[in-house]
């Protein structure tokens, strides 16, 4: 089973307005072979926990036009990993320490990448290369 197209949809959205919030190294993963509970992650990651905030605010506020709004939210406050919890999507938005230290792209790897159609609007944060290259 692969993810559907209203799930690549929503991913792809989600996507698109962490981009427009200058979002570092945006990737979704279809994991619905390996998960029950949803079709994708989408991982996004900012250098600061505001940056983090505001593209979390960008994600929601795009995803509510369509009438969409989480069923679950974590670590809003905190600011540093934020859940979106969207049932078939699941946003997490970390801050880009986080994002090297939790490694979700190594963990997920096994899973087919979505193509999100960002053509030159992803940034690829330096750390996260570096990491990447020291798992291989």
């Amino acid at each position: 089973m692969s993810a559907t197209e209203q799930s690549i949809g929503i991913a792809r959205t989600a996507a698109h307005a962490a981009a427009d919030k200058i979002a570092q190294d945006i990737v979704a993963l279809d994991v619905s072979d390996r998960l029950a509970i949803t079709d994708v992650f989408v991982i996004a990651s900012a250098p600061s926990e505001r940056q983090v905030n505001a593209i979390v605010d960008g994600i929601e506020e795009e995803l509510s036009k369509q009438g969409l709004k989480p069923v679950r939210r974590e670590g809003r406050s905190e600011g540093r990993w934020v859940l979106l919890d969207y049932a078939e999507v699941i946003v997490h938005v970390q801050h880009e320490e986080d994002r090297v230290f939790y490694a979700l792209d190594r963990l997920w790897k096994d899973c087919p990448s979505v193509d999100l159609q960002l053509e030159g609007e992803l940034q690829t944060s330096p750390q996260v290369l570096a990491a990447d290259d020291a798992a291989e």
